[in-house]
């Protein structure tokens, strides 16, 4: 039985997101995702403008007339999302953690894949799989995938990028778009990030915090680190010392963007405290450019 206070913070998630998709994300989702192909429908009788290609030529002899195919979207498409729930996602100077915003855009996705008949697997990860949920449809299916990133209590710490990837290539064979929800606090797994790629469709979700991109002036500060639990004290009134922390920052970003753009991977950047929705839609709407 889950607790109430779950239970209904479950409930506040669906509600808060349910404008959204339906004002925003189900229409720009489904203009990139078409799914796998077209799907043979039924034949009609030819009107003028309809292309010769589709002229079911069998059927017009028949009939003595001129009919056409038609065609109806095959879509069947599966939505994977790997969300990372490592001891640096419980980090959050706003008023939500990195985790909190990783549910919300996962409960985004999830119910803008149910809307278009889409089926939704979750699995979470840290240095080990923490949860693994098969693809499914249905909304009380996107319920528990939701449940279950709330009421994450991850029994590891440190993150493995790699592991996960390697898990979703032997559990899942089927092409599939997948959403890598992460910091991205983590390393040595481009090779592994390109051969899922090849196989199913990657998009990653960098959720940072301001905090973690520049290190503000608030003197002696005690730092933890979420995934090694090492306490380290820091002087942030000390100038050098914030331009190596900034400098580092840079560097980080620039190496994990790098690898993105020589996979040729378009992510997806979402900061913690700010409107998450726009970015989503503004991914969308560019893909959808490309696609048409």
């Amino acid at each position: 039985m889950l607790p109430p206070d779950l239970i209904e913070a479950v409930k506040r998630l669906e509600i808060a997101t349910k404008r959204a998709v339906n004002d925003q994300l189900a229409g720009e989702y489904h203009s990139v995702f078409k799914g796998r192909g077209m799907d043979f429908s039924e034949v009609r009788e030819y009107q003028p403008g309809d292309d010769i290609r589709v002229i079911d030529w069998n059927v017009s002899a028949r009939m003595n007339g001129m009919f056409v195919k038609q065609f109806v979207e095959e879509r069947e498409l599966t939505v994977f999302l790997l969300v990372d729930a490592s001891g640096s996602q419980a980090f959050g100077s706003r008023e939500k953690l990195k985790l909190a915003t990783a549910a919300e855009i996962a409960a985004l996705l999830a119910f803008t894949a149910v809307k278009n008949n889409d089926r939704v697997g979750l699995a979470t990860y840290t240095d080990q799989i923490e949860t693994f949920i098969p693809p499914k449809k249905g909304r009380k299916h996107v319920l528990r995938v939701i449940t279950e990133i709330l009421n994450t209590s991850p029994q590891g710490h440190l993150t493995h990028t790699q592991s996960a990837l390697e898990f979703l290539l032997k559990v899942h064979r089927k092409k599939a778009v997948v959403f890598l929800v992460s910091d991205f606090l983590d390393s040595g797994f481009e090779k592994t990030l390109n051969l899922v790629n090849q196989k199913h469709e990657v998009i990653p979700v960098v959720i940072s915090d301001p905090m973690e991109e520049s290190l503000p002036d608030l003197g002696l500060v005690p730092f933890e680190d979420p995934e090694s639990g090492e306490i380290v004290l820091v002087d942030t009134s000390n100038v050098r010392v914030r331009e190596i922390y900034d400098r580092a920052v840079l560097d980080r970003n620039f190496a994990r963007d790098q690898m993105f753009r020589k996979l040729r991977i378009d992510p997806i950047r979402i900061t913690t405290g700010s409107n998450y929705v726009e970015p989503l839609v503004a991914y969308f709407r560019r893909r959808s450019k490309r696609v048409h």
